[in-house]
C-alpha cells in the first residue's frame, strides 16, 4: 500500500514537472532555433495577426496564436428557417394562472363547501334528536360563505381596477436621447459592427523590396538578439512572440543564429486593404546559416553546438504577412509555416 501510495505522487510530481516541457515544444513546433523553420519543421508554429483575414484558410498553416478575436461561429442557414430552429408560440395565460390569489380563495371555499356537504350530510343524517341546531349551524356557514365570496369579488375589482400607470416618456426622442441609452441608435450603428470593406492592393516594385529587407533585418536582429532593431519591424503583437521566444531561448542557456540570410524567391500569396491598412502575405523561401550553440559551455567542447551547422546554409520556406498603414512603413504582423 505504502509503495502503491509513493508510486501515485511520483507520477503527480512528474506531470506537474513535464506539463511546462510539453507545452514549451508544442510551441517550438519540436525545433530547437528560433522563427527561421529551416530543417527543423517550423520553429514557433503560426502566430500573429492578418486583420479581418487572420483565420482565413490561405493554403498555409493556420494561425494558432493570435490576438485577435475568433469570429463567431454563425448558426446553419437552414436553423431558422426550421420549424425545429423557431421558439414555440406563447400561449395565453388562463385565469388561475392570471389570478393565483383569487384561484386559491375559490379553490379554498369549493374545498370547504364539499367537505360540508359530505361530513355535514353524514352528521345531519347520523342524529335522531334535535333537528334544529344543523339548520342553525347551515345558515352560520352560509353567511360565511357569502361573506367571504363579497371579500374576493372587492379584491379583484381593486387589483383589476387600481392598476399602477404606465410611465409616460414625454419629451425624450432620439435626438436628446442620452449616449448609451434604449433610444440612443447611434450606439447600434458603431464602425465596430459595421463589416470590414476588402478591396485588392497592388503590391509594387517597392514593396517586394521593403519585404526583402525587412527579411534580413529581422533575422540580423534576431539573431544579435537586439529588441530595439526588432521593434522597427515587428507589430507590437509579433514583438512579444519574439520577446518570450528570446527569453526562453536565455533561461534554457542557449542562443539561436540566423546568419548570411540570402533570398531565393519570394511569391505574393494575396495582398488587400481593410479601411486605411494595407497587407499583403508572401512566400519566402530563403538560404541561411541556421544554428544554436550553447551559452554556458565554451566553443569547441562537446555540448557548445545544440543544432544546426556554422557553416553549412539550409533553406526555409514560410509565409510572412507584411501590414502598414496608408504610406506608412511595412511591418511584420504574421507568420505561417
Amino acid at each position: 500500500m505504502i509503495n502503491s501510495s509513493k508510486l501515485i505522487a511520483v507520477c503527480i510530481i512528474a506531470s506537474l514537472v513535464g506539463l511546462p516541457t510539453l507545452s514549451f515544444a508544442k510551441a517550438r513546433g519540436g525545433s530547437g532555433g528560433g522563427f527561421s523553420s529551416g530543417s527543423r519543421s517550423g520553429g514557433y508554429g503560426s502566430m500573429g495577426s492578418r486583420g479581418s483575414r487572420t483565420y482565413q484558410d490561405n493554403g498555409a498553416k493556420p494561425i494558432e496564436q493570435s490576438t485577435t478575436a475568433k469570429p463567431a461561429t454563425a448558426p446553419p442557414p437552414n436553423a431558422a428557417n426550421s420549424p425545429m430552429g423557431q421558439p414555440a408560440p406563447a400561449t395565453s395565460p388562463s385565469w388561475f394562472q392570471r389570478n393565483p390569489l383569487l384561484a386559491g380563495i375559490a379553490g379554498g371555499l369549493a374545498g370547504t363547501w364539499i367537505g360540508h356537504m359530505l361530513f355535514g350530510a353524514t352528521e345531519s343524517s347520523a342524529k335522531t334528536t334535535d333537528t334544529e341546531e344543523p339548520a342553525s349551524s347551515s345558515n352560520s356557514f352560509g353567511l360565511v360563505l357569502l361573506l367571504m365570496m363579497v371579500g374576493a369579488g372587492a379584491l379583484y375589482y381593486f387589483k383589476k381596477v387600481r392598476k399602477t400607470p404606465a410611465p409616460v416618456f414625454t419629451g425624450l426622442s432620439r435626438s436628446t436621447a442620452t449616449r448609451g441609452s434604449l433610444l440612443d441608435i447611434s450606439s447600434n450603428n458603431s464602425s465596430a459592427d459595421r463589416p470590414v470593406t476588402n478591396t485588392a492592393y497592388t503590391v509594387t516594385t517597392e514593396d517586394k523590396a521593403a519585404f526583402q529587407q525587412l527579411l534580413i533585418d529581422i533575422q540580423s536582429a534576431w539573431s544579435a538578439q537586439d529588441a530595439a532593431g526588432l521593434r522597427r519591424c515587428l507589430t507590437p503583437e509579433m514583438l512579444s512572440y519574439f520577446n518570450t521566444a528570446l527569453a526562453e531561448d536565455h533561461g534554457r542557456g542557449v542562443h539561436n543564429h540566423v546568419e548570411g540570410v540570402e533570398l531565393l524567391k519570394g511569391d505574393v500569396r494575396e495582398a488587400w486593404s481593410e479601411e486605411t491598412t494595407d497587407y499583403a502575405t508572401v512566400d519566402l523561401r530563403w538560404n541561411a546559416r541556421d544554428y544554436t550553440i550553447s551559452t554556458t559551455i565554451p566553443r569547441g567542447e562537446p555540448g557548445y553546438l545544440v543544432e544546426g551547422s556554422e557553416e553549412t546554409s539550409t533553406e526555409s520556406c514560410e509565409v510572412w504577412t507584411f501590414v502598414r498603414v496608408r504610406s506608412g512603413q511595412w511591418l511584420l504582423s504574421a507568420i505561417q509555416q
